[in-house]
């Protein structure tokens, strides 16, 4: 009984971990605009918030389902292609996270 207690409890843990890490963060990914798509100024795009606000939630988790999204981004921010073309996974969900959250029917950003 000890031992399955114990395994079921490592079980746990080890499942909380992961899907932890596996979670994109909104925050994160204005940080990734910020640092990373600042040349975007370049396409009109005044700031992360503008870029977010192309689309409603709507549309971006309908082209985030069909796959499309760094496409979306490139054709938004052409200056970008670069940046976009070699972002990780946990940066693509990480700033879909953060267009999502701050969508033209979502959040306002409180800075850019």
């Amino acid at each position: 009984m000890k031992k399955t207690t114990s395994l079921l409890l490592a079980a746990m843990v080890a499942g909380s971990v992961f899907t932890t890490s596996a979670m994109a963060d909104a925050k994160k990914g204005q940080k990734y605009y910020l640092k990373k798509l600042k040349v975007c100024k370049k396409d009109g795009l005044k700031n992360g918030a503008v870029f977010a606000t192309k689309h409603d939630r709507k549309t971006w988790a309908s082209i985030k389902d069909a796959g499309k999204l760094q496409d979306e981004w490139k054709s938004i921010c052409p200056h970008g292609v670069k940046k976009i073309n070699k972002m990780k996974e946990k940066d693509i969900n990480n700033l879909y996270d953060f267009v999502w959250k701050f969508a033209s029917d979502g959040e306002v950003p409180s800075c850019g």
